[in-house]
């Protein structure tokens, strides 16, 4: 039989896991071994018996065999919470790529050099009347702070240290004295940083819908019944998805289990972490990019003790250390930022149902408009299926106009507003009424489009939109195809054929010279970029101090404003053009979500929607917040490109120092991938580019990515393999390789 040798590591717990050590497998321990148990392994001169976890296990022996020790054996009762989280970062490395020291900082909560918090009290150890005399003696003296301090004690027992030395301005000193003298001791007890500062109030559960009922109903009786599973619930906006939530985590918190709730960043607000707080009180808590590195630590270790029953927070939180989840929630689930950007470049719904797998837990999928990937899954029953129709929150669903702007411009409308804009901004300025202006400017930097027919350049081998670059050339970042930009539009011969260049900031000025007296608002990246920002100016915009409000998207993530009547959709083209398969799939996204904000309150809304492409399936559909009719041909759409969900896309991205290294090794490693031998799947396994990345150099490195499609995630997982094999057998100066599985962005 071959000697199996496994690289283990010690110490999982300090921030520095940079270390392994290597061990051999012995014989009876051949195939029981897996990545991510934990063993008794013999350490150091001595040869004392400690723990370790492995990390990986091969073939290779990397020293001298004749000095190799063995592994003593396998851990039974090691501490379930850790081997957890060691088999979640094996199963990342597997099927993400990265190195087994990327996974495990990605999902442990390395151990910080942060100063504990004490809390310290003084209490008072003599009677009334040894404190009276010890305060007469003091006044006798004239030891003013000491008079104070014992005046205080006459009134209570124990004192918060701080508020003794802060508030009464007594010294470390004079305390200590105090203590020699036996009249107080100071008692201390380590605390934890919660970052959650609210004022607690009982939130009595709402009475739910019969739809919101059998939901809750169903998950509960899966998970009861031992077969928990993931779960999809689709429900338009104001549909009372959230308190759907609400109602599954009071279930499994009654059944002694925890909750990770997980929203995107940007939509972790005040508002949404009160409704947590004021139904689960002191149990819940958030981890986000805000806490300081001792808060995360400490809500880390609250979790692990079970001082709390539900964490909040982006991806991140998945990876807090609960020792029995029963539920894990994905809000919004469709927003790109649930996929890590950086290695391994997971994505929170598929780690999120490993998660759950370990646990026995449920898992929660919720939207207004699921990606394709979630609502394909529930089609082909991998998720079950809640819809819920009925807007709870009262308000109708807005009327939408499209405004086809190349009739705007044959007809002498060169303006950014169309003219049914102007009217209905006149029309809310005239009443008192607000509105909201949406600049949709995701991919605008790159796309070429005909501003007279509306003709967008794109690839004829990839059906993704060509890229502008600085040489006058138009390329497609998948294939890497190029062409010369073309000085007029080959569909019609306009010479109104450019790049998108507009801002917020342009367009702020453009409607001040309509409406002189106008009072805007404006959020872009420009007007966020200091702490609270973002809340001061959404607070602003609710309280009616502007009649405008112009901003990117953010704008347009589930804000609710009563008294917006009217949204404008401006240039809503420009996602739909960037080059990406996701392109119509977020511009659907988009418009729904922008179109969903106007009406909410018991005023009716309207829209409108204006695009060089009114008769793009994502802008019909979305304009009649159609999310069937769209799903119907966009998926249509990735079957027939061979795009996920209904195949799969490896993107092995490479960075290199030097232009001409790094397009040898794209090349060479993509000559490696198209002869991986996958059996069966070998023939149906497709190779684009290399070519060079959207953004081809970033802080002097050359970028170069290249992409495999396959219909069987594992082989492209085979494929990563190879890749990662062939990586080690030669050396590399100043280049790395990294890899994306179903990419979100192009690179």
């Amino acid at each position: 039989m071959q000697e199996l040798y496994a690289d283990i590591i010690v110490d999982i717990s300090h921030e520095k896991l940079d270390k392994t050590f290597q061990y051999r497998v012995p014989e009876r321990l051949c195939g029981v071994l897996e990545t991510g148990m934990c063993v008794v392994i013999p350490f150091g001169n001595g040869n004392k018996l400690i723990k370790g976890y492995v990390m990986d296990i091969g073939s290779q022996c990397k020293f001298d065999p004749a000095r190799m020790k063995e592994i003593q054996g396998l851990v039974k009762d090691s501490v379930e919470v850790e081997d957890r989280m060691i088999a979640l970062a094996g199963w990342l490395r597997r099927n993400y790529g990265s190195t087994m020291i990327q996974a495990l900082k990605t999902v442990l909560p390395a151990r910080q050099s942060v100063k504990k918090l004490e809390h310290r009290t003084l209490q008072r150890l003599m009677g009334r009347e040894e404190i009276l005399s010890l305060l007469g003696e003091s006044r006798r003296k004239k030891q003013v702070a000491k008079e104070r301090l014992l005046q205080e004690l006459l009134e209570q027992e124990s004192i918060p240290y701080e508020w003794v030395t802060g508030k009464l301005g007594v010294s470390a000193q004079t305390i200590r004295s105090l203590e020699k003298a036996g009249a107080v001791k100071v008692v201390s007890s380590l605390a934890y940083r919660n970052p959650v500062r609210l004022e607690q109030a009982g939130d009595k559960r709402k009475d739910l819908s019969q739809a919101q009922r059998y939901i809750v109903e169903q998950v509960m009786a899966d998970f009861d019944g031992g077969h928990p599973g993931t779960y999809l619930v689709h429900g338009i906006t104001g549909s009372g998805k959230t308190e759907v939530y609400m109602q599954l985590i009071q279930e499994m918190t009654e059944r002694g289990r925890q909750a990770i709730v997980l929203i995107p960043e940007i939509a972790l607000t005040y508002q949404t972490l009160l409704r947590f707080y004021r139904r689960f009180g002191d149990r819940v808590s958030v981890m986000n990019s805000t806490l300081s590195a001792g808060e995360k630590y400490d809500q880390c270790q609250r979790a692990k003790n079970g001082e709390i029953d539900v964490i909040i927070g982006p991806r991140s939180a998945l990876f807090t250390p609960f020792p029995r989840i029963g539920i894990i929630v994905i809000d919004e689930e469709h927003e790109n930022s649930y996929k890590s950007e950086s290695s391994p470049k997971y994505h929170a719904r598929e780690t999120a149902q490993e998660v759950a797998r370990l646990h026995g837990a449920s898992l929660v999928l919720g939207s207004a408009t699921p990606s394709l990937e979630a609502y394909y899954r529930a089609g082909k029953g991998e998720y079950r299926l809640f819809t819920l129709k009925e807007r709870l929150t009262g308000g109708q669903l807005p009327t939408v106009y499209t405004v086809d702007l190349r009739k705007e411009l044959r007809e002498g409308n060169r303006s950014i507003f169309s003219r049914k804009l102007q009217e209905l901004l006149s029309d809310r300025l005239g009443k008192g009424e607000q509105s909201i202006l949406f600049l949709n400017r995701r991919g605008y930097a790159g796309f070429v489009s005909c501003r007279a027919c509306g003709h967008v350049m794109k690839c004829p081998h990839c059906d993704v939109s060509l890229s502008e670059h600085k040489n006058g050339r138009l390329i497609c970042h998948y294939c890497g195809y190029s062409e010369i930009k073309p000085g007029v539009c080959p569909e019609c011969g306009s010479k109104y054929i450019s790049g998108f260049k507009a801002g917020t900031q342009q367009i702020e000025e453009k409607l001040k010279e309509l409406y002189p007296n106008v009072r805007t608002l404006r959020m872009d990246a420009d007007t966020t970029r200091t702490k609270d920002s973002y809340e001061q100016i959404l607070s602003a915009f609710y309280n009616g101090e502007a009649d405008v409000l112009i901003g990117t998207q953010m704008i347009v993530k589930g804000h609710d404003f009563p008294r917006v009547t009217l949204v404008g959709v401006l240039a809503a083209d420009l996602s739909l053009s960037v080059g990406d398969y996701h392109a119509s799939e977020r511009t659907f996204q988009l418009l729904t979500q922008a179109v969903g904000r106007a009406g909410r309150g018991s005023l009716p809304g309207e829209a409108v929607i204006q695009t060089y492409q009114p008769d793009h399936y994502a802008v019909v559909h979305a304009a009649k917040q159609d999310y069937e009719g769209f799903y119907e041909e966009d998926i249509l759409f990735r079957e027939m490109m061979g795009y996920p969900p209904v195949s799969h896309l490896l993107a092995v991205q490479v960075f290199a120092r030097e232009e001409d290294r790094g397009i040898r090794l794209a090349g060479w490693l993509a000559g490696r991938a198209g002869r991986v031998n996958s059996g069966a799947e070998a023939g149906k396994m497709q190779l684009l580019g290399p070519a060079p990345a959207a953004i081809g150099r970033i802080n002097d490195i050359f970028r170069f990515v290249f992409y495999v499609k396959c219909s069987n995630y594992g082989t492209l997982i085979q494929v990563k393999d190879s890749l990662e094999e062939a990586l080690q057998g030669i050396e590399l100066k100043q280049e790395t390789v990294q890899f994306d599985f179903d990419p979100m962005n192009t690179l």
